[in-house]
């Protein structure tokens, strides 16, 4: 999102906050490390939680108070910053900068870029001047539960350009990504955090009778790194086990396909980057909203067992046909220019209020 709006305004400035520094400290430990663990070891629990939350018509006490604690102690900051618009690209800032704009009346333009390819009623608010949301759909949900239609733009969920497709730079990619130019390269993902079962995925693949290289991107985990790189001294095909990288958009150019759970920055780019998806083990909420658009509109296919892993990822390296269709549907799907389409409606917004103030 940065670089699109630098494309739009190259003398644009950014900061990049993080909310729950200024939260308090039990939101903090419950969003961070109790959703950590309760996706892990309940996902039940935090699936009928997060329900519950969609289908509540009233903003309940807690979340009331943790917003307006955040945007107090964000209130020093903006001051100090004066910024011309306060971009949020998750639920909980969004919400506490909805709060910010009741409590303060010099409060900037704040704009909602939802990441998901469906929206939770945590990101609804009245107060937010602008929301860049992933589809039309999206946007319909949105203004059916009483968001002004003027507000939202469905521009796509916003990726580097980098992930636009180039397929006649593969081979170069290998040979620069160090990967066998012959053969099939499959890139897996668990998430930023590494929350996926890498391992048993990967020693899924071993009935595999394909000539495989895998390259795994463990996250920023590193006991995830430890497992996965203590599994691939066992499995009989080479890995590549990384942790966090910068340029992934690489190594979705060098893959032939893209296996993860269901993240919706994940999937844009994949997307956008025209490999295909094959998704396993999505996170309850908003994960497995994102696995049902993509596969009823058939731009991937989801495996809800890991013994069907192997399988799905065969027919899709092998299956001509099955991956145009693929392709086909990601590219209905793919909005390539999100950022561009979001940063212009962010400096309109900003045009506009400097107009008034003038």
């Amino acid at each position: 999102m940065c670089e699109g709006l630098r494309a739009v305004d190259p003398s644009v400035q950014t900061e990049i906050v993080d909310s729950y520094e200024y939260a308090a400290l039990v939101v903090s430990r419950v969003v961070s490390d109790g959703y950590i663990q309760m996706v892990k070891t309940i996902p039940q629990m935090y699936r009928y939680i997060y329900n519950r939350a969609e289908r509540a018509t009233e903003v309940g006490p807690f979340r009331t108070w943790a917003h307006q604690f955040t945007a107090e102690n964000l209130h020093r900051l903006i001051q100090r910053w004066q910024p011309d618009a306060v971009v949020c690209t998750h639920a909980f800032p969004c919400g506490a900068m909805a709060e910010y704009k009741r409590m303060y009346s010099a409060a900037p333009p704040v704009v909602g870029i939802v990441t998901d390819y469906a929206v939770h009623g945590f990101w609804l608010h009245a107060d937010i001047d602008a929301y860049a949301v992933a589809s039309d759909e999206v946007r319909s949900t949105m203004i059916a539960r009483g968001i002004d239609p003027n507000r939202v733009t469905a521009s796509g969920i916003p990726v580097k350009p980098e992930f636009a497709p180039s397929p006649d730079r593969r081979n170069g990619l290998r040979e620069r990504l160090n990967l066998p130019r012959d053969g099939f390269v499959v890139l897996m993902m668990g998430g930023g955090l590494g929350i996926g079962p890498l391992e048993r995925m990967m020693r899924s693949l071993q009935s595999l009778d394909l000539p495989l290289t895998l390259v795994v991107i463990a996250g920023r985990n590193a006991r995830s790194e430890r497992q996965v790189m203590a599994t691939a001294q066992k499995v009989r095909f080479p890995v590549r086990v990384l942790t966090f990288v910068d340029n992934v958009y690489d190594y979705m150019h060098a893959a032939d396909a893209f296996v993860s759970k269901p993240g919706g920055l994940s999937v844009a780019e994949a997307l956008v980057a025209q490999v295909p998806l094959v998704l396993y083990k999505p996170l309850p909420g908003q994960e497995e909203r994102n696995a049902r658009v993509i596969t009823e509109a058939g731009a991937g296919l989801r495996v809800r067992r890991l013994n069907d892993l192997a399988e799905t990822l065969e027919r899709v390296l092998t299956d001509s046909r099955l991956r145009d269709d693929i392709a086909l549907a990601a590219r209905k799907l793919a909005r390539p220019n999100a950022a561009g389409e979001a940063a212009s409606m962010i400096a309109r917004l900003v045009s506009l209020r400097k107009a008034v103030v003038a």
